[in-house]
């Protein structure tokens, strides 16, 4: 097997979660591309119908299905119908969050635990139901999207929820691929940094948050979501066979100063 072989995932089913659009949609295509059978389970149950329809040219079966991550029993009930229909499941990117800005003398506990509910809770019942299958079956990777922000605090925006949510991450990370390591569950994480997507382009042109975002990054610029995609095929695949636990940061050079 030559390493270009170790990134293969012929036969393999991935879940990318909140794929709709935005970086799970560039990761679902990646994976896609590499070979993998995609579940795209999303809130935005039509948009995952349009993504997974448009991935589903690249010659992988695809299925999309409208799912709230917070909600246990749908979330079973999606891990269940992706084994049941595709197989597996092989691989689980849990991306499905969402960012509320409020400062936190003034934040409401919904706002809160709206944060938490979605990146953090939701993030463990996808792992816990799909990691019993991947358990069962001796092999699977679960790639959790963090964020640079578990590991800085963001400026000028207040974020104190996401900050929060997207550290816990990390650690739960860590904690799941401990428990997980020696009956062949691998569980990463991937950290991007500003990213170029529909819902955070309107404050790119703007120069309060511009001249934060970009200028204090050594390379002086967003990422694009397709460059999430090497990463994410890299931690599902053979390639990062001797990896767990660890978070791959990938934001521009953001947090090295």
């Amino acid at each position: 097997m030559t390493v270009l072989d170790r990134f293969r995932l012929d036969g393999r089913v991935a879940i990318v979660t909140g794929a709709a659009q935005g970086l799970g949609r560039a990761m679902a295509q990646a994976l896609a591309e590499a070979g993998a059978a995609v579940a795209i389970p999303d809130i935005n149950g039509e948009g995952a119908c349009r993504a997974a329809e448009e991935i589903a040219a690249l010659g992988v079966k695809t299925l999309a299905m409208t799912c709230d991550v917070t909600d246990a029993a749908q979330v079973q009930e999606m891990v269940d119908k992706v084994h049941a229909e595709l197989g597996g499941p092989d691989i689980l990117v849990n991306n499905a969050g969402i960012t509320i800005w409020e400062p936190a003398e003034e934040m409401k506990w919904e706002s809160w635990r709206k944060v938490m509910a979605i990146n953090l809770d939701g993030l463990f019942l996808c792992s816990q139901a799909a990691g019993r299958y991947m358990l069962q079956q001796g092999r699977g990777s679960i790639i959790n999207i963090a964020s640079m922000s578990g590991f800085i605090v963001n400026h000028p925006q207040p974020q104190a929820a996401y900050n929060a949510s997207k550290a816990a991450v990390i650690h739960l990370t860590r904690s799941l691929a401990c428990e997980w390591a020696t009956r062949g569950v691998r569980v990463n994480a991937i950290a991007p940094g500003y990213m170029n997507t529909a819902m955070a382009a309107p404050y790119f042109a703007d120069p309060k948050y511009r001249d934060n975002w970009f200028m204090r990054a050594p390379m002086q610029r967003p990422g694009e979501p397709e460059e999430l995609g090497g990463a994410v095929v890299f931690l599902a695949s053979d390639a990062s066979s001797y990896m767990t636990g660890h978070t791959l940061v990938i934001d521009g050079g953001y947090t090295c100063w």
